[in-house]
């Protein structure tokens, strides 16, 4: 498949997938079994308050929960078998510009690429096992994060310099307390793989069991994650990766009323202090159609470049935000 193809293939799959999300609307809450979560689900729909529950929903006040109704949307998508909703960010990015790139690790081939490529993320999730343990659920999950060299010289054949695909296995379990003044809603463990399908001396590649809490207060939204690696010392290609690609991540976002804020943080929790962060603006740009820019300045924004210090700002279209 040539490389316009995949793209163009990778974007109107997402595409195609949203028609489906949308078809159920409010709806589809009417088949939600658990009381508060069908509650939640029409009250995300109609601008009402989210009132109190089982760790599906509580007292949130004069205002939206963004979280819950994040989880409510995705609850009345999911009466559907096969369903399939957003899990992180999708985007494409038809510009981007990293003036620190280094290439040294494609050899003299790295030569005839530009520090202008386009980036684009695509991240999809279903849920397989639903009503477990405290109404908690398994998900699995794809993200496909890719840099397409479209400006690289003409000898260079615009090739993808670099893919990550990101499979996952969610348990998700919804909770219910207060945490130094936030509300938190969400704790997950994870089985993570990242890889990005090269063969050596560029493969890199690592697989993690994560753990993570999403809190919100007011508008705002926060996640706090962090993982321990599973690999077989005896198979590991990359036994450094956690100096670059971090420790712990803590995020932050700000969902107003037609724009969106975020910040990402990733830390090695090291002597030799190594950090990356992220930022995002998601505005609006017509009906159903949102800007975005998106900006990285650190290690680790994606696992060939992880050694490297990313200085990269990049603007598009968002199909989905993380609220």
């Amino acid at each position: 498949m040539k490389p316009g193809h995949s793209v163009l293939f990778s974007c109107l799959s997402l595409l195609a997938a949203m028609p489906l999300m949308a078809a159920s609307g409010p709806e589809g809450c009417a088949s939600i079994e658990a009381g508060q979560e069908r509650l939640a689900c029409y009250d995300s729909f109609f601008g009402r308050d989210i009132s109190a529950g089982d760790g599906v929903a509580s007292s949130v006040g004069e205002r939206e929960s963004p979280v819950l109704s994040r989880r409510a949307q995705e609850a009345s998508l999911l009466q559907q078998w096969f369903s399939i909703t957003p899990h992180r960010p999708n985007y494409i990015l038809p510009a981007t510009y990293n003036r620190s790139a280094d290439y040294s690790n494609y050899g003299d081939f790295g030569g005839l690429f530009s520090k202008t490529e386009i980036k684009y993320q695509l991240s999809l999730k279903t849920r397989i096992l639903p009503n477990l343990w405290r109404n908690s659920s398994v998900w699995a999950g794809y993200t496909q994060q890719s840099y397409w060299q479209l400006y690289a010289d003409s000898a260079a054949s615009a090739p993808f310099r670099e893919t990550n695909h990101e499979p996952e296995l969610v348990w998700q379990i919804p909770v219910s307390f207060r945490m130094f003044g936030w509300d938190t809603r969400i704790a997950s463990l994870a089985f993570n793989h990242q890889s990005n399908g090269q063969i050596r001396p560029l493969s890199r590649s690592w697989n993690r069991l994560t753990g993570e809490l999403v809190m919100e207060r007011g508008r705002f939204a926060a996640s706090a994650k962090t993982w321990v690696r599973v690999d077989d010392p005896d198979l590991d290609d990359n036994p450094n990766i956690e100096d670059f690609m971090g420790r712990i991540q803590l995020g932050v976002a700000y969902k107003g009323d037609r724009h969106t804020f975020a910040v990402g943080l990733k830390n090695n929790l090291q002597n030799d202090n190594r950090s990356g962060i992220e930022l995002h603006w998601t505005f609006p740009l017509a009906q159903h159609l949102k800007g975005f820019v998106q900006v990285y300045s650190g290690y680790g924004e994606n696992l060939i470049d992880m050694e490297n210090y990313n200085n990269r700002i990049g603007i598009g279209l968002a199909l989905t935000d993380w609220l």
